[in-house]
This record gives structure tokens, C-alpha cells and sequence, in this order.
């Protein structure tokens, strides 16, 4: 996967993939690393990662930075905030004392996305795009909302301010009023602020499942009595519903492009974040271990069999189904293998700290408060802006602790 990465090149932007690959598909990259030490242990790549991520934080550190601006959505910056606070919650080395801090980089994303809350169409929540001259301005896309969600959530948990909780509920009432999670959690693309959000885009991608999956999991751990119960059924719900990701074979499947051959460069990473927020679920809510643990080794073997491509014959492909190297290789292809596998290490590793259970990294509760975006008001563009447990045998645990290291190398 690295391999893929120059922005530690002479000449080249610290934190940016080439072409064809976009801003934020590099924070969820450098999200992947971290996930990589904290389930390996190895260091390898802290360096480039920790350099890639103060260097895209920008000069309000709100992961808005000038050569990106212009282009960002909501869902960039929430990767590239969700990278940070994962780094918080797996005490991954601290940056030096002088630089942003990952969690207050964090709660910076969840800053400047809250005062983006907009209430003037459809009952609130995010809009795609923060700008009014870019195409997707118009519509309310899931992912962007589902990543504010997660971000609540699960600052809520590490910080104990019950302010974040409070959004996170608000934000899970909304998508649920407004038809983006159906009554029996199914999760759908986005929707239509000039329609008042009336008209739902019902395609179903895996990685709004797994965002909204890790986040009430999160609400789940830090709640009690009926409360509990409430998100344990949303939980339960939402794991059951990703079965549509799981149909043959148990083996994941990014339905709504694989089999018509229809993946675009960022849709050919989603399944790396499926796989990674059904892995951290498990830490938080683990009730859910047998199903998801089932799902994950399954996908884990069938993913490894595709690790054949390449000129040195380790790269990985994108339809595990079919258990060979289908030639579609790239970031996301790898991103997804080493994600699966690594994922079922889960039981291996503690979970998430807390500022009280071990956390190390100093948080800002203003921070990106200097943030301007939401201080400049656009008039609002019209229409057409849219443009099985028992497989992980030794064999396969063989190849996570020995795999792993090429896997990200690729």
C-alpha cells in the first residue's frame, strides 16, 4: 500500500496520494497505518504517518488546508479527523509539543462541522460539500453525517462531555426522520435538500453501515439501563442488516459495483472501512463478537487468496469472492486486504483508552474556533449540483503477522 504513497518524496506534498486518488483517501490511508501499529505493534511507518498528518492539518489545525480547501466535503475532512482520533484512542505517539495534538485535532473536525449543522433545509444535518460552488452542495450525503455521528460518539466516550453525546443523539434521530436509516437500519447514499430531502438515493455502500455500526456501538459502551438497551438493538440491527454485504459465503462484497464492474477509484476502498469499524465494534459492544468475528475471518481468508497480482505477484484485488486476483489493484484494493486481515487481531489488542482509562493525547475543547468556512455564507446553487469464525486457522494467522508487513508495503 505505501508503495502507492510519495508524499515523503523529495518535492512532493507530505500527506497527498497521486493521481487518481483524492485528498481523503490518504487520511484514510494514514487511518489504516494506525490501525496497522495498533494491531502489529511495528513502527515502521509512525514516521511518515504522524508527518503526513500535521502537515495536511492546515494553519487553523482543523484538517482544512489551503491547497485543499477549496475542493473539501465534509466526509475529507472526516477522515482525515477520524485518523486523529483513532491515533488518540490507540496512544499512538504523540506529535512533538509545539504541533496539534490528535485529539484536539479531532475535536477541531467535530468544531467546525457542528456550526455547519444546517436546519434550513430538511430539519438539519450536514450538507456533502461546505462550500455553495461546489457540485453536491445540494445534497446531504450519509456519509458525511455518519462520520459526524461516529466522531460524537466516540468523543463523547473518551472525553466523558456529554455535549458530544447529545450531538450524536441528535445526529441519529435525524438520519433515521429523514429516511437515510430505514426502520430496520439499512443505511441508503444521501438525499435532495431541494426536494426538502423527500427523495432518498437508496443505493447501499458499506462503509455508511460500518460508520454508523462503530458509532452506536460507541453510544452502547458508555450508556446504561434503557438507554443501553436501545443502542444494543441498534447495534444487533445494524449487524444483522450488513448480511447484504456478506451474501456468498460470508465473504464481503461491495455490492452495488463489484459484479457490474463499476468501482470508481474511491469506491474501491469502502470495504477497508466496513472491515475496520465491525473489527472495533467488537472492543466496545461484545456481544457482537461471534457474528462479526465470523464475517471477518471468512473475508480475511478470501482476501489473502486474491494477494497474488502485481509484478511481484503480492498485490491484492478487489472481488475476494472469487478468490484469485481479478487485476484491480491500487490503494484501496490493499487498503481493504490489510484492513480484513488485520481486523482479526482484534481479540489480540486492548481496546480504545479514555482520558481516564490510559489516554495520553491533551485534547482542545475550542479547538478550530479560528476555522473561517463557517463564517461565509453562499447563496445556496439549484438544481444540478449533484453531479464463519472457526476459517482463521494457524495458516492465516501465519500470514496476518508475516503478510501484514508486505501488505502495507504494497
Amino acid at each position: 500500500m505505501v508503495k502507492y504513497y510519495t508524499g515523503n518524496n523529495t518535492g512532493d506534498v507530505p500527506g497527498n496520494l497521486p493521481q487518481p486518488y483524492y485528498w481523503w483517501e490518504a487520511g484514510a490511508m494514514f487511518g489504516t497505518l494506525i490501525d496497522y501499529w495498533y494491531y502489529t505493534g511495528d513502527d515502521s511507518y509512525n514516521a511518515i504517518t504522524s508527518q503526513a498528518m500535521l502537515f495536511q492539518t492546515g494553519p487553523n489545525a482543523d484538517f482544512m488546508p489551503p491547497n485543499q480547501t477549496k475542493t473539501e466535503g465534509n466526509d475529507d475532512q472526516s477522515f482525515w479527523g477520524l485518523a486523529a482520533m483513532s491515533a488518540a484512542e490507540a496512544r499512538f505517539p504523540n506529535p512533538p509539543p509545539d504541533k496539534p495534538q490528535w485529539l484536539a485535532l479531532a475535536q477541531a473536525v467535530f468544531n467546525t462541522q457542528a456550526v455547519r449543522w444546517d436546519a434550513s433545509t430538511c430539519g438539519g444535518g450536514l450538507r456533502w460539500q461546505i462550500f455553495a460552488f461546489n457540485n453536491g452542495y445540494n445534497y446531504k450525503n450519509t456519509i458525511s453525517n455518519g462520520c459526524f455521528f461516529n466522531m460524537a460518539a466516540r468523543l463523547g466516550r473518551y472525553t466523558g462531555n456529554a455535549t458530544y453525546l447529545e450531538w450524536a443523539n441528535r445526529m441519529w434521530t435525524w438520519v433515521g426522520d429523514v429516511g437515510l436509516m430505514s426502520p430496520d437500519y439499512h443505511f441508503y447514499d444521501g438525499t435532495d435538500d431541494t426536494l426538502n430531502c423527500t427523495n432518498v438515493n437508496h443505493i447501499q455502500w458499506s462503509y455508511n453501515a460500518g460508520v454508523f455500526l462503530y458509532g452506536a456501538a460507541t453510544m452502547y459502551n458508555q450508556t446504561t439501563g434503557a438507554e443501553q438497551e436501545k443502542w444494543k438493538n441498534a447495534v444487533m440491527g445494524i449487524v444483522n442488516q450488513t448480511d447484504v454485504f456478506f451474501q456468498d459465503g460470508g465473504i464481503m462484497k461491495e455490492v452495488a459495483c463489484e459484479d457490474n464492474g463499476k468501482c470508481d477509484v474511491d469506491q474501491r476502498s469502502f470495504k477497508a472501512y466496513l472491515a475496520r469499524w465491525m473489527a472495533a465494534t467488537i472492543k466496545v459492544a461484545p456481544f457482537t463478537k461471534e457474528v462479526i468475528m465470523g464475517y471477518l475471518s471468512a473475508s480475511a481468508v478470501a482476501a489473502a487468496a486474491t494477494c497474488t497480482g502485481g509484478d511481484d505477484g503480492n498485490a491484492c484485488g478487489l472481488r475476494w469472492t472469487k478468490k484469485v486476483n481479478d487485476g484491480s489493484l491500487g490503494v484501496g484494493e490493499q487498503m481493504s486486504a490489510l484492513e480484513i486481515i488485520q481486523g482479526t487481531l482484534i481479540n489480540e489488542v486492548d481496546g480504545p483508552v479514555t482520558n481516564k482509562s490510559g489516554g495520553i493525547s491533551k485534547g482542545d475543547p475550542n479547538a478550530g474556533s479560528k476555522s473561517s468556512d463557517t463564517k461565509i455564507n453562499y447563496n445556496a446553487i439549484t438544481g444540478g449540483d449533484r453531479a464463519g469464525a472457526g476459517i482463521l486457522t494457524t495458516l492465516i494467522l501465519i500470514f496476518l503477522f508475516g503478510g501484514a508487513y508486505w501488505m502495507a508495503m504494497k
